[in-house]
């Protein structure tokens, strides 16, 4: 008797049991690099956001310090014509009978997610977190996190 020989037809084709399960380790393996990247990006992305908010509140600060030195703003006598909080970057000033803002908004924190930012004046010592409540001289970010440079965020 003849042994009887198993045939596919062309038509039958499909991945045996080793295939498919080679197909899934690979891909895993793919995934599992592909995830680090991903938040690697997403870290990157949020401090560049982090950069571009603190510079554009520094320089509604410089604007705010400019127009009143140039005496267009009456400050307080111990402010050194920094502004007084944020909030007075937003509301705006009255500059000549008109209102002149410095900033749209006080952005969001990437790091923290809240528009809550650490103050400096020009009293407070520049390596501690209080705030004497004279001026906003300077602005950082209260998070406690470490960027990707290795530098903290609150030191930016």
């Amino acid at each position: 008797m003849k042994a009887q020989r198993s045939i596919r037809n062309p038509s039958e084709r499909g991945l045996t049991l080793v295939e498919l399960i080679v197909t899934v380790a690979i891909l895993s393996i793919l995934a599992s690099a592909a995830i680090p990247i991903a938040r690697f990006k997403v870290k990157r992305d949020k401090e560049r956001e982090l950069r571009r908010d603190l510079w554009e509140m520094r320089d509604a600060i410089d604007h705010y310090k400019d127009a009143a030195d140039k005496g267009g703003i009456q400050t307080k006598v111990d402010s050194q014509n920094y502004p007084p909080d944020l909030e007075t970057l937003v509301t705006g000033v009255d500059i000549q009978g008109k209102k002149v803002k410095f900033l749209r908004r006080i952005p969001v924190d990437p790091m923290t997610g809240k528009t809550e930012w650490g103050l400096h004046s020009m009293q407070d010592d520049p390596k501690s977190d209080s705030y004497g409540g004279q001026s906003v001289f300077d602005v950082y970010s209260k998070s406690t996190g470490t960027a990707l440079d290795g530098t903290k965020y609150s030191d930016w």
